[in-house]
């Protein structure tokens, strides 16, 4: 297949108009033009009439999948560049069969580690409610919680999870853990009480929810497990949507099974404007921001533009700058 240049590249679901700002795409000068997209469109027929034009489209994470009757319905298409190390939503195997090539960039789990804290101390201490009180003229309306000899699930112990886990112990709370693949010897290691599934919801004052999204994990969260937790029980996730069944978890909150729950993550995303976790009280909800920090952002996009100009480079050569070369 013949390439066109300059090439047209797709940089897509930049929500914050902010990719351009993030790093420095000169080097492609003159061998790409750039669009993004700050909108999200979700439906397969939209998604392939607005990409077929480019020959590379650059995705953030996983806000817009790339199964296989997206990519082969996108003839033009040569290279898919995913921020983060990996992204279960782009059909690798097909790509390789329709001879598209896909890269990534480096990613880190600080920015998660530090917002799953940001909506824990946030729901302990009442702050949405607290700061919106504020605002209305009024003063304190809460009576928070402490931390300390609390009690703080962790369902995964996994980079994210223990991490969470040792600031909580930093806190003074009694950190416990259990996962499919999680045994009490490395539970141990990280200084954490290794606990069965049932014991982990019952005893948790805060479950927090970093596991990877798999068959096995889908809806490992579910009305069950809600159950057996504390009326004062609190069920935070930053990790994917679909772990925690979404149904399940408005009846808790709306009958009041748990106190609460933050939630950054859900099964369709942007989120519905009427599904029901804007609307209830008791629900601390952000779109999907725990690895939105300007540090990783620019990582992301900087090697995006690294990851386009070497594969330029690998497979053109200078073909692309000659052929936009003005004739003397």
């Amino acid at each position: 297949m013949t390439t066109r240049f300059p090439l047209k590249v797709a940089v897509l679901d930049d929500y914050q108009d902010v990719s351009r700002s993030m790093a420095d795409w000169s080097p492609l000068d003159g061998r790409a033009d750039i669009t993004v997209f700050n909108d999200h469109v979700a439906e397969g027929d939209a998604i392939i009439a607005r990409l077929r034009p480019f020959d590379v489209v650059c995705v953030m994470r996983e806000r817009t999948p790339l199964p296989r009757e997206i990519l082969a319905g996108l003839p033009n298409l040569k290279l898919v560049v995913s921020t983060g190390s990996g992204n279960a939503s782009i059909d690798e195997d097909a790509a390789a069969e329709l001879g598209i090539q896909v890269r990534h960039t480096r990613y880190w789990s600080t920015p998660t580690i530090e917002f799953t804290w940001a909506l824990i101390l946030s729901m302990a201490r009442n702050v949405p409610r607290e700061h919106q009180s504020l605002r209305n003229g009024g003063w304190q309306v809460t009576v928070g919680d402490e931390l300390a000899a609390k009690t703080l699930g962790l369902l995964g112990l996994g980079r994210v999870g223990s991490a969470v886990g040792k600031i909580g112990q930093a806190f003074g709370m009694k950190v416990v853990a259990w996962s499919q693949n999680l045994t009490p010897e490395a539970a141990a290691e990280q200084g954490v009480a290794y606990v069965t599934k049932d014991e982990l919801f019952e005893q948790s004052d805060y479950v927090s929810v970093h596991v990877r999204l798999s068959d096995r994990t889908h809806h490992l969260v579910g009305a069950t497990e809600l159950a057996r937790m504390k009326p004062t029980g609190r069920l935070v996730n930053t990790s994917r949507g679909p772990i925690v069944d979404t149904e399940a978890l408005v009846k808790a909150l709306e009958s009041g099974v748990i106190a609460g729950a933050a939630v950054d993550v859900y099964d369709d995303e942007p989120l519905a404007n009427s599904h029901p976790l804007r609307q209830l009280p008791n629900v601390l909800a952000t779109p999907h921001i725990g690895y939105v920090s300007k540090e990783l952002y620019r990582t992301f996009y900087g090697d995006t533009v690294r990851n386009i100009v070497s594969w330029l480079d690998e497979t053109h050569g200078d073909a692309a700058v000659e052929q936009n070369t003005p004739k003397v």
